[in-house]
């Protein structure tokens, strides 16, 4: 029996790290140590002929400009990466040349798109002390790009599985030989970020990631690494939020949200209401707005005291997370105004509305008479959605290369999801079939276990309202999905 998954479209510690003249504390600091160790899994996909991974690199096409672009991501969230390479217009096709030309510059290409639904998200591993497993799990996926549907070019569209992943699989494909690269979509959100600034200026960026990412302080080193590059001679403050339960929300991880439900359950893991960092602050409810229809929240009070809180959908999540981000800012004392803030998940574009609406509504927010939130939130603020650099940078990357498609046949798109493998035991899974978070969580990495299968994106596994949603959301994207479902 194959398990159906629903999944969900809709659009935790957390650290302070402010850099340059000012401080940088040390949890991008001393508690993050560099992934150099190789895992077991890639002695198996090079040299292990006795293993199922095993992979000859020696067979890899010679002739590579008629493969697809193959892109991952833990989920979902990686079709906005997609829908920027589908539209991107940023060079004469003909040419090369960075100069729009009315057609979009990956027209005739063909994409192989993987999300890992049934293992993520993949932000919760480093909290559960799996980040070799998580290290594996990228290796995979990147391995079924490879090995299974070959690729020319990898395109990490997962800003999690390129904090943990990047370097092991740029270390296999050059052990390999294999000479494909591999993007990752961190690089391309500080570029977008920085480039465009006044060097000369001081400026607070803030990063909303998921937990992974934020833990691994992929962001804090690229910004540092690129700000000294560009030769920046202003401070910068970097203020981290890392957002737990919002891609899984996204997806419809039913431990997050279940818009199926009438009241509160007792599996819920997203935040929770309390003092501690990441949690739901009763004196900030008013300033959340969160909506409370059709079970969007659930709450339980005592007289004026709130003692419960369940956050039961995306927009919600988006709302606690972003007020949760300038919150902390607000109480750091510093008063330069955030000028930008990277969307650190390929999920968070889905509620780029919702989060647009509460920096209209922070702006505007008043307490006895003053703005409290105004003067930190610069004029021309933006979020940065780090998809049309990544684009940018695959072209650049294929141009270089001579890898461009030669086709004059429009590109299609060839859409993957992992599922839970037909063979596992019921006790391993949740009753809508999901893995359950135990067994999920709790494997080890270094195994030939197969717990997880690959199948393509279809209306067996997708729900409608999914494919609706994606219809709405990433409309190009799914159009061509389609024609290959």
């Amino acid at each position: 029996m194959i398990y159906q998954l629903k999944l969900r479209i809709k659009t935790a510690a957390v650290y302070i790290c402010i850099s340059t003249a000012l401080f940088l504390l040390p949890s991008c600091n001393s508690k993050t140590k560099e992934k150099s160790t190789e895992i077991p899994v890639v002695s198996k996909i090079l040299s292990d002929t006795a293993s199922v991974f095993y992979t000859d690199f020696g067979k890899y096409p010679k002739e590579r400009k008629s493969l697809a672009i193959g892109i991952f991501d833990s989920g979902t969230g990686g079709l906005t990466v997609l829908e920027k390479l589908i539209v991107c217009d940023e060079y004469n096709n003909a040419t090369g040349e960075m100069q729009a030309d009315g057609i979009p510059d990956f027209i005739n290409e063909n994409f192989n798109y993987l999300g890992d639904i049934a293992n993520m998200p993949y932000g919760n591993y480093s909290q559960e002390n799996k980040t070799e497993y998580l290290r594996e799990l990228i290796i995979k996926d990147a391995l079924f790009l490879l090995k299974d549907k070959p690729s020319k070019i990898i395109v990490i569209a997962c800003n999690t599985a390129t904090a943990y992943g990047l370097n092991d699989i740029s270390a296999l494909l050059e052990k390999s030989g294999a000479n494909i690269h591999v993007i990752g979509v961190i690089n391309a959100g500080v570029n977008a970020t920085l480039l465009p600034l006044d060097r000369n200026a001081d400026y607070a960026i803030g990063v909303l990631a998921t937990a992974g990412t934020i833990a691994s302080c992929a962001y804090e080193k690229t910004i540092l690494k690129t700000k000294n590059e560009l030769g920046f001679k202003g401070n910068i403050i970097v203020v981290n939020q890392s957002g737990l339960g919002f891609a899984e929300s996204v997806d419809g991880e039913k431990d997050y949200t279940d818009r199926s439900l009438t009241a509160m359950c007792d599996n819920y893991r997203g935040p929770k209401c309390g003092n501690e960092e990441n949690s739901v602050k009763a004196y900030l409810m008013d300033v959340y707005n969160f909506d409370t229809a059709n079970g969007a929240l659930f709450t339980q009070q005592s007289g004026d005291s709130l003692l419960y809180v369940q956050l039961n959908s995306s927009e919600n999540y988006a709302r606690f997370h972003l007020v949760s981000l300038i919150e902390k800012y607000r109480l750091s004392g510093n008063k330069i105004p955030i000028k930008r803030i990277i969307l650190g998940c390929t999920h968070y574009p889905y509620l780029l509305n919702t989060l647009n609406d509460v920096i209209s509504e922070l702006r505007n927010y008043t307490k006895n008479g003053e703005y409290i939130y105004k003067n930190l939130i610069a004029e021309d603020f933006e979020f940065i959605d780090p998809a049309l650099f990544t684009a940018k940078e695959c072209y650049e990357a294929l141009k270089n290369d001579k890898q461009l498609s030669s086709q004059t046949a429009k590109g299609k798109v060839y859409a993957y999801i992992s599922i839970p493998s037909p063979e596992l035991a019921d006790d391993k899974l949740n009753e809508d079939g999901s893995l359950s978070y135990e067994f999920k969580y709790g494997r080890n990495p270094g195994t030939e276990d197969i717990n997880t299968v690959i199948v393509p994106f279809s209306s067996e596994y997708v729900s409608d309202e999914v494919r609706m949603r994606l219809e709405k959301l990433v409309p190009y994207s799914y159009s061509l999905i389609k024609e290959t479902m």
